[in-house]
């Protein structure tokens, strides 16, 4: 089985990079493949051009997508799951992911008359510096996970799991604490992906 890993963070010295690696190790040790779509490292363009707005916008599935975006959305219907990982940043994805599912997800691929592949599974990985109690407290959480959920994964996919791993801000004690059993944890999310 293979999945798509859409990775973004701007910062190769990160914990969810750390936590991104260990879940990598775990699909490979299950037997399993990916193919990794590191945002930043490809330079992916976020920003939606007027030619391509204009496209979706009218419902029309011509012209044809960019090369990167027709370069993504081949892998996404080469996967059989697609893994999300990134930092919450003011309870959304980083701008760079959001401008992903805006490309990417065009007109004729994500919607109208669709040509990506239902997907078995999606799972979101995502690093949080607040603690997971205030994120549900305060409905920051279902809001992130209805956009996800809600939204771009709708009707894409046919189960999801949604994991936060909280408290990694890198001023608080609980990183360092909680760094071996988050790591494990993200390991073995990859080992039972598919099982």
């Amino acid at each position: 089985m293979r999945v798509l890993i859409v990775y973004c963070h701007p910062s190769k010295d990160s914990f969810t990079k750390s936590m991104c690696d260990a879940f990598l190790k775990g699909i490979t040790d299950s037997g399993n493949e990916y193919i990794l779509s590191d945002l930043y490292e490809m330079g992916f363009d976020p920003v939606m051009k007027e030619e391509e707005y204009l496209r979706d916008a009218n419902y029309r599935d011509t012209p044809a997508v960019a090369d990167d975006v027709r370069k993504e959305q081949e892998k996404i219907n080469s996967a059989d799951a697609i893994a999300l990982i990134y930092p919450v940043f003011w309870t959304e994805a980083p701008a760079m992911l959001v401008g992903w599912f805006d490309r990417v997800w065009s007109y004729g691929f994500a919607y109208g008359n669709k040509t990506m592949k239902l997907l078995d599974k999606a799972i979101i990985l995502c690093s949080a510096g607040n603690p997971l109690d205030r994120l549900e407290q305060f409905g920051l959480l279902d809001s992130m996970k209805k956009v996800m959920f809600g939204d771009r994964l709708f009707g894409r996919v046919k189960e999801s799991e949604f994991i936060v791993f909280d408290c990694t801000s890198r001023e608080n004690e609980l990183r360092e604490k909680n760094w071996d059993a988050n790591l494990q944890k993200a390991y073995e999310k990859g080992r039972t992906l598919f099982a």
